[in-house]
């Protein structure tokens, strides 16, 4: 399937701190067909600052994708999720939780919160590598992303 978007590279925020869960993602996303450029933060302060272009991140793209973790320093993810979905530009960049936790009230959570999907993290790395590629697949080829402008 081509995908239904320009060819220009995907921009995609990973919002992580675990530097194995960091290193496991990009190289599984760098194996993938797709031209992306993966930009990275660890805490969600900074995730915020990112995506409102503020600070040190005020030439930053606007992401077509969010790939954030629940357990964050400082600021977790559920605070930035709410305050992402809260914002009526950045509201609509989809976003993907991708956590340890599978706990009942975490998922709740981050769909009350508006998120796009809720992934828990595979435990060895071949089922983690499937998982990156089946996200490329369905959201580099399958679905059409709005055009989020700042």
């Amino acid at each position: 399937m081509k995908p239904d978007r320009p060819l220009k590279p995907m921009d995609i925020l990973l919002v992580e701190d675990n530097a194995g869960d960091i290193f496991l993602f990009r190289s599984s996303l760098n194996q993938s067909q797709v031209s992306h450029t993966l930009h990275q933060v660890d805490t969600g302060e900074a995730a915020l600052a990112f995506l409102r272009q503020q600070a040190e991140y005020a030439d930053a793209p606007c992401p077509h994708l969010v790939v954030l973790d629940l357990n964050l320093p400082r600021k977790d993810g559920r605070e930035v999720l709410a305050e992402l979905k809260a914002d009526p530009i950045l509201r609509r960049i989809p976003v993907i939780i991708l956590t340890g936790s599978a706990a009942k009230q975490d998922i709740l959570k981050s769909y009350d919160l508006h998120a796009n999907c809720y992934i828990t993290k595979p435990s060895n790395l071949v089922d983690f590598k499937a998982l990156v590629q089946s996200l490329e697949a369905f959201w580099c080829h399958c679905v059409r992303l709005p055009a989020v402008k700042y």
